[in-house]
């Protein structure tokens, strides 16, 4: 049924299963993937999970016998491009597929300029996934890992955290070089949170790592170091230095005295404004911005005139009601996309706010 050449399609390769089809994914990169949910070995859910989770570029339409609201709501969540249900026919296949051509296409250029230049060293980026992925408890080659470090019987391990609104790439980098140029260990970006940099380092020369670092950054860090008897630990020695940062027990290199508060409560809104359909809490700030959870609060309150929850749920129900008018896209989508998994919650929450439901809203809306 697929018009492929119509398109542009030059390869269309099959997989038996989900765990084939991953690895064929990892083997050719293909742009479009059509997958359905019930599958061997591996379901379509794990899959688009997997493929969302290593930020994978290409367009995935999901296909299913089951018009079941948990499916769909998967498929938003983890990025799909298109849901198609069975049976399929062929106007509705083609058109998913010219619109996820066209969408590649479109963002083609703009990962051409994202993989160019320093930031897309290809090996780096490569290093970082691994590394994240073994911070995550995922399956690693520590021999792929020890590859990028100097031979050591034992290291140690640094977690790094960036204050928000400075670019921590850079730092990182020259930090990597410099390890890398002395032979003392590497610098690593964790791709869950690009405030946080992971350095492993022969065992004796943390601190020499500080201390250049002290000499080298002239942005606001806080550093915790953790044993690391082996490469095979990495996960372990990562989650104890996330509870000793978590617990306050860091210590901090070029402290935030000198920064202006206003700055500092600037730069929060600012990522509040940019992140409200994303999990937010006073916890999440306080670790970004360098601040105590009390002190956001008082200022929150004080530069916006509403606790942080309410400036968030404001910020969603604005947002909500432009799609809403602009859009035909459903409301569970919407409140789906907005950080609500209820969409009864969204909809009661929508009407306490508005005054109406979002589905009146939408008619009201249209109507003017």
């Amino acid at each position: 049924m697929g018009q492929w050449q119509k398109y542009g399609i030059t390869t269309v390769l099959e997989a038996n299963n989900g765990k084939e089809a991953k690895r064929l994914i990892e083997r050719e990169s293909p742009e479009i993937i059509f997958t359905d949910v019930k599958m061997p070995e591996m379901s379509g859910i794990e899959l688009i999970e997997w493929l969302d989770a290593i930020s994978y570029p290409g367009k995935v339409i999901l296909v299913t016998v089951c018009d079941d609201y948990s499916y769909m709501r998967k498929a938003i969540q983890y990025s799909s491009f298109d849901y198609l249900l069975k049976p399929i026919e062929a106007e509705a296949l083609n058109k998913a597929l010219f619109g996820a051509v066209n969408a590649w296409a479109n963002e083609e250029e703009e990962r051409h300029n994202k993989e160019s230049g320093f930031y897309e060293d290809v090996k780096s980026l490569r290093m970082n996934r691994v590394v994240t992925a073994a911070c995550n408890r995922e399956p690693f080659d520590a021999g792929q890992i020890a590859s990028c470090l100097p031979q050591a019987d034992v290291y140690d391990l640094a977690l790094i955290s960036f204050y928000q609104m400075h670019d921590s790439d850079s730092y990182i980098q020259l930090l990597a070089n410099e390890l890398c140029d002395r032979e003392w260990g590497n610098a690593f970006a964790f791709l869950n949170d690009y405030n946080l940099c992971v350095v492993i380092n022969v065992h004796g020369k943390s601190v020499a790592v500080e201390e250049w670092i002290s000499h080298h950054f002239d942005v606001p860090i806080r550093l915790v170091s953790v044993p690391l008897n082996s490469l095979e630990e990495l996960p372990t020695s990562f989650q104890a230095a996330q509870k000793e940062m978590a617990d306050q027990h860091f210590r901090s290199i070029h402290r935030l005295t000198n920064v202006d508060d206003a700055m500092r409560m600037h730069d929060m809104v600012a990522y509040v404004e940019k992140y409200y359909t994303e999990e937010l809490s006073l916890e999440k700030l306080s670790n970004r911005f360098f601040l105590s959870r009390e002190h956001i609060s008082r200022r929150f309150k004080q530069e916006k005139g509403v606790t942080l929850s309410e400036y968030v749920t404001q910020l969603r129900i604005e947002q909500a009601k432009q799609w809403l008018i602009q859009t035909d896209e459903k409301v569970y989508s919407i409140s789906i996309k907005l950080g609500y998994q209820d969409g009864n919650f969204f909809s009661k929450l929508f009407k306490k706010m508005v005054g109406m439901t979002p589905i009146e809203y939408r008619k009201h809306g249209k109507k003017c």
